[in-house]
């Protein structure tokens, strides 16, 4: 289970549309996800320590974030052959488990999860409301455990940032976790 780190943000890249298939039975797209105020893209998955490790801040802050006119999307683009645990009938579990705020779709031919250039679990993706990347860094100080409870919410802020001023913050620390499990094809 290889750790990767994040690329730095490419200011202004333009978010890519997608057309994918959500546990509760629908489709979404940019614009079924986006919120007045931007989007946060979340690349996650079932298996992953350092997914879980901060599932419940994740849904702690997109909770808040919705307050702020910040839509939010997970997208699982896993390859659940070798990890059976993130398949679309395990992701329905979760969400419904861990009651996800959010829409959880499946990236089965991996194409959305290459067009954003994702490389780990999570790696998070914060645009404007013109859909321009603003944030491509951390949640917060977690890695496979939870930091403690009064960290700094690096992703909550410059997502809140972003909503104010359509502008991320110019400093941010990138997201680390398990490498996105990629097709053998």
């Amino acid at each position: 289970m290889a750790s990767l780190e994040t690329p730095v943000c490419n200011f202004g890249w333009q978010a890519v549309d997608f057309d994918l298939p959500g546990v509760d039975g629908k489709r979404y797209d940019l614009a079924a996800a986006r919120g007045e105020n931007g989007l946060l893209v979340m690349f996650i998955c079932n298996h992953c320590p350092y997914v879980k490790a901060i599932r419940d801040r994740i849904i702690r802050d997109v909770k808040e974030l919705a307050g702020h006119g910040i839509g939010t999307i997970a997208i699982m683009s896993n390859d659940p052959a070798d990890y059976p645990e993130d398949s679309f009938d395990n992701m329905a579990k979760i969400a419904q488990q861990y009651g996800y705020p959010f829409p959880y779709v499946w990236d089965e031919t991996q194409a959305v999860a290459k067009a954003y250039g994702a490389v780990c679990t999570p790696d998070f993706f914060g645009f404007n409301s013109q859909l321009a990347l603003q944030y491509r860094g951390r949640l917060d100080a977690s890695r496979k455990e939870a930091a403690p409870a009064d960290v700094r919410r690096d992703l909550f802020e410059a997502m809140v940032e972003v909503a104010r001023t359509g502008q991320g913050p110019r400093e941010q620390i990138p997201s680390i976790g398990c490498s996105i499990k990629w097709r053998a094809d």
